[in-house]
């Protein structure tokens, strides 16, 4: 059997419909792109030209660097497999893609016979080797554009780390200026902030305020940003956190690569070493740590009690140390400045003051006298016997009359003083008559 054909039979081409894509990035790369105004206006000028029709707008506002990021794209390309439309009318082929994954998306859908027409302002794509290949060139080279660029701004940026400039937005209390490293500096003093972080470090160091306590200063004193806003409390804690007040960076951050900055430093190296022992927090667990000195001692400047806590600082090969520091509790003056004094400190100066402390003997439990009598028996027979031994040339015996219960509680509280535990200490202290005041690290008594 044979078959006929009809030679005037033709075989009209789909009827296309459209979705006009625009699309423009806010990244430094796109500045002289088109407005996403201007591309719908311009391809909507030319629907109307060459009799196009337009089903549905689309726009979005996306870096097309990275594959599957953009959203309305991504609708897109789902509704040309829907065949909701099978064309797309845009600006240029990178509005489309810059990126490998997005163009293959695009030329799978035109091999499917899904997408059969791209339009765009000076040429149109269709299903054919030729024009799918020219697409491809197009969206590669724009692909390259990116790399490229990429890659000659990381060599920039590195370039200006290695001349002492930080890359990016000055930090508080800095400002940015325009110029070439060289002969102009790029990062200045901002003269209206500068002092204040100097005096957040300040504080921090040798005041032993909190993040809270600086933000709640620099409130009231009516600091403010330069984008005009208080300052929050993240930020206070950032800006105390951050090398480039002494002189370094890092670039990238994280990156483990340091530069020494051309930028004038607003705090020392020691300054900004000890603000952050002094910024160290407390961990739960110590939370209820035993302060046995907090009971003897007021604060000079305002009156107020005495609180202290723990503050670990890592060591360089691994471990850390742990430093007690007395201070103001600020509880009658949020603002008192009296400084940190360790405990260390706080001893040697108890220690120094020993014959000038009074003791309460009615107040003495029969636990802490079973104590003193114990350590009294014990230093007399080591005493004793470096006499029978010859190391003493004289050895008198601790008189055990009443008038000596106070230098035996003295010599027992010293040795607590220098070897005993917290608890030991609390105990010991709780019998102490004398009150002391704590003034510019130094101690007094009260009168």
């Amino acid at each position: 059997m044979s078959t006929t054909y009809n030679q005037n039979t033709t075989i009209e081409p789909p009827k296309i419909e459209y979705c006009l894509y625009a699309r423009k990035s806010s990244e430094s790369d796109e500045r002289q792109a088109m407005s996403i105004d201007s591309q719908i206006d311009e391809m909507l000028t030319l629907a109307k030209r060459d009799n196009l029709k337009i089903r549905e707008i689309k726009k979005e506002s996306h870096s097309a660097k990275m594959s599957g990021s953009r959203p309305i794209f991504t609708q897109l390309l789902q509704e040309l497999r829907q065949k909701k439309f099978n064309g797309i009318l845009t600006w240029a082929p990178d509005r489309l893609s810059r990126n490998a994954g997005d163009l293959g998306s695009v030329v799978d859908l035109m091999d499917q016979g899904k997408l059969v027409k791209i339009q765009t302002y000076s040429q149109s794509f269709s299903n054919s080797p030729n024009e799918k290949f020219l697409l491809m060139i197009l969206c590669s080279q724009a692909k390259l554009e990116n790399d490229n660029k990429g890659v000659n701004v990381q060599r920039g940026l590195r370039t200006k780390c290695a001349m002492g400039w930080r890359p990016s937005i000055a930090p508080l209390g800095y400002l940015n200026k325009p110029g070439d490293g060289h002969k102009d500096e790029l990062i200045t003093i901002d003269p209206e902030r500068a002092s204040f972080v100097t005096q957040m470090y300040q504080r921090v160091a040798n005041q032993g305020h909190s993040g809270r306590a600086l933000k709640n200063w620099l409130d009231r004193i009516g600091f403010i940003t330069r984008n005009g806003n208080q300052i929050p409390l993240s930020k206070v804690y950032s800006t105390l956190k951050n090398p480039f007040y002494y002189g370094e960076f890092e670039f990238p951050v994280g990156s483990g690569t340091w530069y020494q900055g051309k930028h004038t430093p607003l705090v020392t190296k020691e300054l900004f070493d000890k603000a952050q022992v002094m910024l160290k927090t407390v961990p739960k667990s110590y939370k209820n740590k035993l302060f046995p000195f907090k009971s003897i001692f007021k604060c000079g400047g305002c009156g107020g009690g005495v609180t202290a806590e723990e503050k670990f600082r890592k060591l360089k090969h691994g471990g850390h140390t742990k430093h007690i520091y007395y201070h103001c509790g600020r509880s009658v003056n949020y603002e008192c400045d009296e400084p940190y004094i360790t405990e260390g400190d706080l001893v040697k100066q108890l220690i120094a003051n020993i014959d000038k402390i009074k003791f309460n003997h009615a107040g003495v439990t029969r636990k802490i006298q079973e104590d003193i009598d114990r350590y009294h028996r014990l230093k007399t027979q080591v005493l004793h016997q470096e006499f029978i031994d010859g190391h003493l040339a004289e050895f008198n015996r601790v008189p055990q009359t009443s008038a000596d219960k106070n230098e035996m509680t003295k010599n027992y509280l010293l040795h607590i003083l220098q070897v005993g535990t917290a608890e030991e200490r609390q105990e010991a202290l709780s019998f102490i008559k004398t009150k002391f005041i704590l003034t510019d690290k130094t101690i007094k008594i009260e009168k």
